[in-house]
């Protein structure tokens, strides 16, 4: 039985632990708080993952460690590169392969479809330092020290996503309430299921294709209006009412709130169309997307548990 390290916590790397730990895998699940799913393969720690000496010895032993850390939002240019270093360097220490989890952040404006040739060239604080962190493992990975691989994900939707679609759209949809958002309502948008991308992770980790380049998530090319429209008629919930957020608005909330502010240097993300070719994970790992519909009623089904529990 092969041992596995999942640094985080959030909907892609509990999905990602118990895809593996249902295939007989055992994993060790790290975070601050030291939260994730139960499950008899799944071994849940609390750690600084910035301590390298003490994330070395909790990784020894592993297979692969699969980086899904994310720190604040508007704190990556600073805490990104010294925790993703230490992640690398407990990967290179006890000889095991490291997968990230990224984004789309990395290649900045630009006209037309994304795909993994597409270069690095983010103008943003929060672009540049994806792109970083990337190149940095990837010339780990060149320097023979360690087998790097990333799947780089779209906006994240699903249960236990973090995403503007999860924490604006979704709750309002499924409450009857109007909701803003700072993103265009009907602009073509990459979203990415949250089960695709730990399906994604898993099936690089365990190819040798995979290895010294990034993969592209599988995403569904659709719109925030769309996607809340179907929630809406899968709940059984009226006709979504959205309108979307101005400038002046977003840095009024950020009078309170850092996060609010940051999204301005991904405008060209959710003020623009935004497109992503997902054609070499694809026909590469037979990884597809999940039906949107399958996806919008498993969120209907998680977000009623509570009220049907006697």
């Amino acid at each position: 039985m092969s041992m596995n390290v999942i640094v985080g916590r959030g909907g892609v790397a509990t999905a990602t632990a118990l895809l593996l730990a249902g295939a007989g895998e055992r994993v060790r699940m790290v975070s601050r708080g030291g939260l994730g799913p139960t499950h008899p393969n799944v071994e849940l720690i609390a750690l600084d993952v910035n301590d390298t000496a003490a994330l070395t010895e909790l990784a020894r032993g592993a297979r692969t460690v699969f980086n899904c850390a994310m720190p604040a939002y508007h704190t990556w240019p600073e805490t990104l590169p010294p925790l993703f270093d230490s992640i690398r360097a407990a990967a290179e220490a006890v000889g095991a392969d490291l997968v990230l989890l990224g984004n789309h952040y990395g290649y900045g404006p630009i006209d037309g479809v994304v795909d993994e040739t597409t270069p690095l060239a983010a103008t943003g604080a929060k672009g540049r330092v994806r792109a970083k962190v990337w190149i940095d493992a990837l010339d780990a990975h060149r320097a023979g020290r360690v087998r790097v691989t990333e799947v780089r994900a779209g906006q994240f939707v699903g249960v236990g996503a973090v995403s503007l679609f999860s924490l604006l759209v979704q709750p309002a949809v499924l409450a009857g309430e109007p909701a803003s958002v700072p993103q265009g309502l009907d602009l073509a948008h990459a979203f990415t299921m949250i089960g695709d991308a730990a399906r994604a992770l898993v099936a690089v980790a365990r190819d040798d294709r995979a290895w010294g380049r990034a993969w592209h998530a599988p995403v569904i090319t659709t719109s925030i209006r769309a996607l809340a429209t179907r929630l809406a008629e899968l709940a059984d919930a009226p006709a979504p009412v959205l309108t979307e957020m101005t400038d002046d608005e977003i840095l009024e909330l950020g009078r309170d709130d850092p996060f609010w502010p940051e999204l301005l240097e991904t405008a060209h993300m959710s003020r623009h169309e935004f497109l992503v070719d997902d054609t070499a994970l694809r026909t590469t790992f037979s990884v597809t997307a999940s039906d949107v519909d399958d996806v919008l009623a498993d969120i209907v089904r998680a977000a009623r548990v509570p009220a049907e529990t006697p």
